[in-house]
């Protein structure tokens, strides 16, 4: 018997797990918190929600979730990533602390703190051509910028100065800002109907 309800993660090691849950409770999916690799065997798809991209990387290690998620990650696992879940994607990253590493699967290469610290937080109104309904209302706090991507990555959105904040590889997808926060929800929808089509 299969579920009426897409059962999506959410990586509860640090971040803004709880706007995540709320806004994919609101459209209808079925959220569960990922803590341990047990809880990840349970879902059909992952959020890599905003936060310290180095704390949920050394987390991650501490937890024994590192390896578990990077092969459902090479199995197909669909992953949304926001903000620092942009970063834990991609394959490189610019600017990281000594050590840092990431779960990998995209193609992109993304420089940490792209834009300056906190109080260089910003707003702007994007383009989407992936989704309906008009501009994107995107907030952009300590985020990440895509600053190379490779030839299977789809760019999705740019600023006014044509910098990527926005792609998607496969079941990959990734944003360096925040729509959890803003109640945006179209890459929430975008993202699920992904898992939809993953699992048939």
């Amino acid at each position: 018997m299969t579920r009426s309800r897409l059962r999506v993660g959410v990586l509860a090691l640090q971040g803004d797990v709880r706007e995540h849950v709320r806004v994919l409770t609101e459209l209808g999916a079925e959220p569960a918190t990922v803590r341990r690799p047990q809880e990840l065997l349970d879902v059909d798809g992952l959020v890599l929600p905003g936060g310290e991209s180095s704390v949920i990387d050394k987390l991650s290690r501490a937890f024994g979730m590192q390896e578990p998620i990077r092969a459902a990650i090479a199995g197909g696992m669909p992953v949304y990533g926001t903000c620092a879940g942009l970063i834990l994607l991609a394959d490189r990253i610019v600017d990281g602390i000594d050590g840092q590493q990431t779960f990998g699967g995209l193609d992109v290469t993304v420089r940490r703190n792209a834009f300056g610290s906190q109080v260089d937080s910003f707003e702007v109104d994007l383009d989407v051509p992936a989704v309906t309904g008009g501009a994107v209302h995107a907030v952009f706090i300590r985020a990440p910028l895509v600053e190379e991507a490779g030839p299977r990555v789809e760019r999705l959105a740019a600023l006014n100065d044509g910098r990527l904040v926005a792609v998607r590889q496969g079941p990959l997808l990734g944003t360096s800002f925040h729509p959890e926060v803003t109640g945006e929800d179209r890459f929430h929808r975008l993202f699920l109907e992904m898992v939809r089509e993953r699992i048939g």
